[in-house]
């Protein structure tokens, strides 16, 4: 009996492992794999934010590492507004709106120059801050697109800018250049 379910075992085991080595295979003819090329930001991925991956002080144009960095540093800043005793889900939509605008000009500061100021920069950005933030992601791309007709909107773009410049660098954003500083600075709150 025991020989018997020893067999069983391996049996089960072979089938399995057959399945994976046909599941392997499919997905290889599927889509080839690429190691050297990197991904740009235009092409549409998933992405796995949970991946730490050191900052470096390049800009990046791969798609994941901009998220992953632009997840972090927004998770930071929240953080930093949190603890100053603002609640960015819970504030005004123009409060709101500047963090999307602060998220931007970090996320141009962080993307390859290729890239800076497109759509695909703009939608991930909405994304990130409407997950960070609840503004709507229609609201914050609004707000981009509106950033040179507001000259709130442009500081806060301004120091988002500096302050993720800094933060590649240094590995933290200084006061003067962080969200909660840029939000204070320009809104009454």
């Amino acid at each position: 009996m025991v020989d018997g379910l020893i067999v069983l075992t391996q049996a089960g085991l072979l089938a399995l492992f057959l399945l994976l080595v046909f599941r392997m295979s499919v997905l290889v003819r599927a889509e080839p794999v690429n190691y050297t090329a990197s991904i740009d930001i235009s092409e549409p991925h998933g992405f796995n934010p949970a991946h730490g991956q050191q900052t470096s002080s390049r800009p990046v144009s791969d798609r994941a590492e901009l998220i992953t960095r632009l997840h972090i540093l927004a998770g930071l800043q929240e953080r930093d507004c949190r603890v100053n005793g603002l609640e960015l889900s819970a504030a005004p939509e123009a409060v709101r709106a500047y963090a999307a605008v602060w998220l931007y000009g970090a996320g141009c500061a962080l993307s390859d120059p290729s890239v800076r100021h497109s759509e695909a920069l703009a939608g991930v950005v909405a994304q990130i801050a409407s997950r960070k933030t609840g503004i709507p992601q229609p609201d914050a791309w609004q707000a981009i697109s509106a950033l040179t007709g507001s000259p709130a909107l442009l500081v806060c773009f301004r120091a988002g800018l500096e302050g993720s410049e800094f933060w590649r660098e240094s590995h933290y954003v200084p006061p003067a250049s962080s969200l909660y500083e840029a939000i204070t600075a320009n809104a009454f709150i």
